[in-house]
């Protein structure tokens, strides 16, 4: 099941519709590399740019929501240092998860930008009007996807993302 691929300025003009952005976090706000300590926990490392982008997005009022199964408490931490309401950790079921997210906003699946990179994310790629993925994605999930970024995950590609909603709004300050 493949998805037309758009230029960027077709997404840019697409995205200028979207009403919120989900992301997955590992592979998408990290490269997806897991660092675990001899005490057994684990961290990610993000990328400030992006999460530059992320803050910007939400200051300018668009929603932005992060759907991941993993239960890493910095996940939590670096959601809220970012602004984000919408923090929902530890959720296999991402379709239901976003179900949720959509009821509380008002909006419909057809409305959401997703940003996923793995198989998990398949269901959520079907189902939202803006299937977006990284280059470094299972090949399966970039048979979905109607644009690919051009930054790899946790390398810039959610800035990415967070400049075309900002720029095909009008929003971008620079």
């Amino acid at each position: 099941m493949g998805r037309e691929k758009l230029s960027r300025d077709d997404i840019a003009r697409r995205i200028g519709a979207a009403r919120l952005l989900s992301l997955d976090v590992d592979g998408v706000l990290t490269n997806g590399e897991l660092y675990y300590f001899e005490d057994g926990s684990e961290t990610r490392v993000f990328n400030v740019q992006d999460g530059t982008g992320v803050k910007m997005v939400v200051n300018s009022g668009f929603p932005v929501a992060l759907i991941t199964g993993s239960t890493t408490p910095s996940i939590r931490v670096r959601g809220r240092l970012l602004g984000i309401t919408h923090l929902y950790t530890g959720f296999e079921d991402k379709v239901g998860a976003l179900e949720e997210i959509c009821g509380k906003e008002g909006i419909g699946f057809d409305d959401v930008i997703h940003v996923g990179d793995d198989i998990n994310d398949i269901p959520l790629l079907e189902r939202v009007g803006f299937p977006l993925t990284v280059p470094n994605a299972r090949p399966e999930v970039v048979e979905r996807a109607i644009y690919v970024t051009q930054q790899p995950g946790g390398r810039g590609a959610v800035r990415e993302v967070c400049e075309l909603i900002l720029k095909s709004r009008g929003r971008w300050p620079y």
